[in-house]
């Protein structure tokens, strides 16, 4: 067994949450740093938001004109089903990094709630690490996945079966940032609306 991605992966992870716990307070450039990954999170989760919206609007289309091709005209489109899966898949691992970013995704609710001080931020950072954890392991096997199959085409669609597969290490990458980023300035809309 190939034991390099998960090495790498550890490694990666350890620096990031390392880096992660010194920025997360501070001035000068901790700040910067920050202000910086923020930023990036704006940028990131926000084009990751807008994509996977067009995405579902993308799958309800093709679904509704396979029902109305199939009942209708009786002639059932050859390229919708396939449209809707890949769409569906897009819309899932980009959505993955609004879900981390808001806090809704790995959540450790009770925990959190009962914990102050340094125990609770090091809940936080044992939730971030299992999060990029995930993520890498999702980019390395997704990225393996998508060149292993480029050559290959999806039934109806004619285009390379990589443009499926391809979501999963950008939701990955977005979904990275959106994990430090809610650990940098968390925002848990789901603890103030839970019963």
């Amino acid at each position: 067994m190939n034991t390099l991605p998960l090495q790498v992966t550890g490694v990666l992870t350890l620096l990031t949450v390392a880096l992660a716990l010194w920025a997360a307070e501070g001035d000068g450039l901790r700040a910067t740093i920050r202000r910086a990954v923020l930023g990036l999170d704006r940028i990131t989760t926000g084009a990751a938001s807008i994509i996977a919206c067009l995405a579902l609007t993308v799958a309800v289309g093709a679904g509704l004109w396979q029902v109305i091709a199939r009942f209708a005209t009786e002639a059932p489109a050859v390229w919708s089903e396939a449209l809707v899966r890949t769409a569906l898949i897009w819309m899932a691992y980009l959505g993955l990094a609004v879900a981390l970013r808001a806090g809704a995704l790995v959540s450790i609710d009770v925990a959190h709630r009962y914990s102050t001080g340094k125990l609770r931020r090091s809940i936080e950072a044992a939730s971030l690490a299992c999060s990029l954890s995930f993520m890498g392991v999702m980019f390395w096997f997704g990225w393996t996945m998508a060149t292993r199959v480029q050559f290959q085409e999806m039934a109806g669609l004619e285009v390379s079966m990589s443009w499926g597969y391809a979501a999963i290490p950008l939701g990955a990458i977005f979904a990275v940032v959106g994990a430090i980023a809610h650990f940098l300035d968390r925002r848990s809309e789901e603890l103030e609306t839970a019963v």
